[in-house]
């Protein structure tokens, strides 16, 4: 078999550009390089006078994050498909042939920035990118939650109980160290509810209860663009409405902040109010009467504005297929901190191309 030269390599790399690579346009759009002052703070790398191998580049090491985030894909795995894909090797600035980061080093590296607090300050950076290049926070905000599966946990009822009073596993496993590295005592089960089809002489049913074990993502969107401007990773139990103070933001050029009827009570209004928020959250259906029509109209209104937060969460879900892999909820949150900043990308990539084609 005929080894293909370099001329082959750089040939077959200008058909991958010609079929329309989506790593180079997101290379040529995102400006990778406003990170690395934050990864250079936060990794603290020494001189190299200790001797051994340098370590990669911290701006090559953050894209390997992102592509992991939009494919959620194993460090193992991450490993084989920086060697395997001629795509991903150009888009970290890998060349053929040399070293290529392994899976520990991979982890290693989410660990290090995870530990330092850095995940949150490379997703405010690239928050101020956006405002620098005219994306701003308008429009008012959208506010929701989602559930993030994790692996689930079989526990006895014992253990459930020492979980539920905040112990953590080395505490209700302290013989089997090998077992409480493997057990998760941050994530939670939880109830989800989808709606039940109608019956066939069309009478409305009781919705569905789906057990779900897991962490919540609860985020804030700007209206005008739909980027993510603030997220809150907490266990899957946390009921929606007490996160509405975490991820309102005092930045967007309206006032305006939609939510659904989770987030409903007196005790937000009160905070919205006095934080100069409008209130566009939907009403809840008087217990035991039917709801008003002037009311079920204007939630259908607010409704059509709300619904475009259910495209993000839809986007990491099916595009990204957002599952938790890691135990523990810092691992969680950095997990998700990634999804929402690899989406923020995604969405940065789609207004720039719209504006171009435009």
């Amino acid at each position: 078999m005929r080894q293909a030269g370099l001329f082959g390599l750089s040939d077959h790399l200008k058909r991958l550009s010609a079929f329309g690579d989506p790593l180079e346009e997101l290379a040529r759009i995102v400006d990778f390089e406003v990170f690395r002052p934050a990864l250079v703070e936060a990794l603290a790398y020494g001189d190299g006078a200790k001797g051994g191998r340098p370590p990669y580049d911290p701006v090559a090491m953050l894209k390997v994050l992102i592509l992991a985030a939009q494919n959620n894909v194993s460090d193992a795995r991450m490993e084989y498909l920086i060697r395997d894909r001629l795509s991903w090797m150009r888009f970290l600035g890998f060349d053929l042939g040399a070293a290529t980061p392994d899976a520990n080093t991979i982890r290693l590296f989410r660990e290090k920035l995870t530990e330092a607090g850095a995940l949150e300050t490379l997703f405010a950076a690239f928050d101020g990118e956006l405002k620098e290049r005219g994306y701003l926070a308008m429009g008012g905000q959208i506010v929701d939650a989602t559930l993030v599966a994790a692996p689930k946990q079989r526990n006895n009822q014992a253990e459930k109980e020492a979980i539920k009073a905040g112990k953590n596993a080395g505490e209700i496993w302290p013989d089997e160290p090998a077992k409480a590295a493997q057990k998760d005592t941050d994530a939670r089960w939880t109830l989800k509810f989808a709606k039940a089809r109608p019956t066939p002489d069309g009478k409305p049913q009781a919705d569905i209860a789906i057990p779900s074990f897991g962490y919540k993502s609860s985020i804030s969107i700007c209206r005008r663009f739909g980027f993510i401007r603030k997220g809150k990773v907490t266990d899957g139990a946390r009921f929606d409405g007490r996160m509405l103070r975490d991820v309102v933001t005092n930045d967007n050029t309206a006032s305006d902040v939609w939510a659904d009827t989770a987030y409903r009570s007196q005790a937000n209004e009160r905070w919205l109010r006095r934080n100069g928020k409008v209130s566009r959250i939907h009403r809840k259906k008087p217990r035991g009467k039917p709801m008003p029509e002037r009311t079920a109209k204007a939630n259908a209104a607010k409704s059509k504005v709300r619904a475009r937060v259910e495209h993000v969460f839809a986007h990491q879900k099916d595009k990204m297929r957002l599952f938790i892999r890691t135990i523990g909820i810092k691992r969680a949150e950095a997990k998700v901190t990634l999804a929402n900043l690899a989406y923020n990308m995604h969405r940065l990539v789609f207004h720039e191309r719209r504006a171009t084609m435009g």
